[in-house]
């Protein structure tokens, strides 16, 4: 057991810390986009849409794009656009939108619009 878990220590040792980051802001731009029901066809009617919990989400995205910008390098252009992406759809689909800037994430990225 303790070989099995020194090899797992081992081998994310050996991930660039800009696949670590990129993996986890993918983990998370998929998690809202779950939660923001757009992996069904209608979304308005999706029995996984939970705007609450979109919402964590995406602001758990935008506070690490924001924190690790400057270690994605070419990846950073499509990460933020994937965020936006997502922090614009939110607002598409909330009954009350938020003000420009007091969306999901929009503390640390800025208003969407």
């Amino acid at each position: 057991m303790t070989d099995e878990l020194d090899s797992t220590v081992r081998d994310l040792a050996d991930i660039p810390a800009v696949e670590v980051i990129s993996r986890a802001a993918v983990m998370l731009m998929s998690s809202a986009a779950e939660k923001l029901g757009l992996a069904d066809q209608d979304p308005d009617s999706s029995p996984r849409r939970d705007l609450d919990e979109a919402r964590r989400v995406i602001t758990a995205l935008a506070g690490l794009v924001t924190a690790s910008v400057e270690y994605l390098g070419p990846h950073a252009g499509p990460v933020r656009e994937g965020l936006q992406s997502l922090q614009r759809a939110f607002r598409e689909a909330s009954a009350h939108p938020d003000e420009p800037g007091k969306g999901p994430g929009e503390k640390y990225t800025g208003p969407v619009y």
